[in-house]
C-alpha cells in the first residue's frame, strides 16, 4: 500500500510535540503519504494551517470548531474561520457538528454554531468535516436543510449503525472510518454498517492520537498515521474485498472529495 490519505489526524495535539516530524516520516514509510490535520477550534485551526503551509502537497488542514468548543464561539469565530478558508491548504470546514454524548457545550449552542459553520462552508465552497455522537436525528435534520448548498460532507469517525449510515448516504454524504472498526468490544455495529458504504463514499482516517487500533501490539499507547493500514486491513476483512482495492479506492475518493493534487 502507498499514497494512502489519512483524512483526520490531530497532529497539533500536544502528544506529538516532541516528534511531529518523525510521525510524518513514519507515516510516509508506512505508505501514508498525505495527512489532513483536523481543526477543532479557531486556535487549533490556525496552528494546523500554519503547520501545513510548510509542507505543501503532503499535509493539508481543516478549519472549524468542534461541538465541544461551541460554548467558546463568539462574533469573531466565523470571521476567523472565513479568513482561514482563503488558504489553499485548507480543504474543508470543520470539525463541526453535534455531540450530545457529553454535552460539553449546551445542545442549543452546538446547533447554533454548527449551522453557522455550514453556512460558511456553503459561502466559501468547501466541503464539511463532520462530527456526530448520539445526535443523529438532529444532525440529519440540520444537514437536510443545508445539504443542497454544500459542496459535500464527510461524517468523520463514523461509529453508528447500518440504518444511520444509510440515512447519511441518503444525503449524498461520505463516511470516514477509523480504528474503531478494529475494536471487537465496541465496533460490532460498525462492522454491520460498513458493507453498506459504497467504495466511492468511503474514506479512512486514524483520528490520531486517539482510537489506537486494538489489532496492534498492546505495547503501542498512542495512535499515529503510520497505523492507518490497520484500518485498511479491517475494512478488507469486513467487506471481503482486497486490501489493495480498499487502499486505491479510498485514496481516489479522498483526493477527489478534498480537491487534493495527484500524488507525486
Amino acid at each position: 500500500m502507498r499514497d494512502l490519505v489519512d483524512i483526520g489526524v490531530n497532529l497539533t495535539h500536544r502528544s506529538f510535540d516532541r516528534d511531529r516530524e518523525a510521525v510524518i516520516a513514519r507515516a510516509a514509510g508506512a505508505g501514508v503519504g498525505t495527512l489532513i490535520l483536523t481543526g477543532t477550534s479557531v486556535t487549533e485551526s490556525q496552528r494546523a494551517a500554519a503547520f501545513v503551509r510548510e509542507r505543501r502537497a503532503t499535509c493539508f488542514a481543516t478549519a472549524g470548531v468542534h461541538p465541544h468548543h461551541a460554548k467558546d464561539c463568539d462574533a469573531r469565530t466565523i470571521e476567523a474561520l472565513r479568513a482561514l478558508a482563503t488558504d489553499d491548504n485548507v480543504v474543508a470546514i470543520g470539525e463541526c457538528g453535534l455531540d450530545f454524548n457529553r454535552n460539553f457545550s449546551p445542545p442549543d449552542v452546538q446547533e447554533r454554531w454548527f449551522e453557522a459553520q455550514l453556512e460558511l462552508a456553503a459561502e466559501v465552497g468547501l466541503p464539511v468535516f463532520l462530527h456526530e455522537r448520539d445526535a443523529a436525528d438532529r444532525m440529519l435534520a440540520i444537514l437536510g436543510k443545508h445539504r443542497p448548498k454544500l459542496a459535500g460532507g464527510v461524517i468523520h469517525c463514523f461509529t453508528g449503525t447500518a440504518e444511520t449510515v444509510k440515512r447519511y448516504l441518503g444525503l449524498d454524504l461520505h463516511i470516514g472510518i477509523t480504528g474503531w472498526i478494529c475494536d471487537e468490544r465496541r465496533g460490532a455495529s460498525l462492522v454491520d454498517a460498513v458493507p453498506h458504504i459504497p467504495l466511492d463514499r468511503l474514506m479512512i482516517e486514524t483520528d490520531a492520537p486517539f482510537l489506537l487500533p486494538r489489532t496492534l501490539p498492546q505495547k503501542e499507547r498512542r495512535n499515529e498515521p503510520a497505523f492507518l493500514p490497520e484500518v485498511v486491513k479491517a475494512l478488507a476483512r469486513v467487506t471481503r474485498r482486497d486490501e489493495i482495492e480498499i487502499a486505491t479506492e479510498t485514496t481516489r475518493t479522498a483526493r477527489r472529495f478534498f480537491g487534493l493534487p495527484a500524488a507525486a
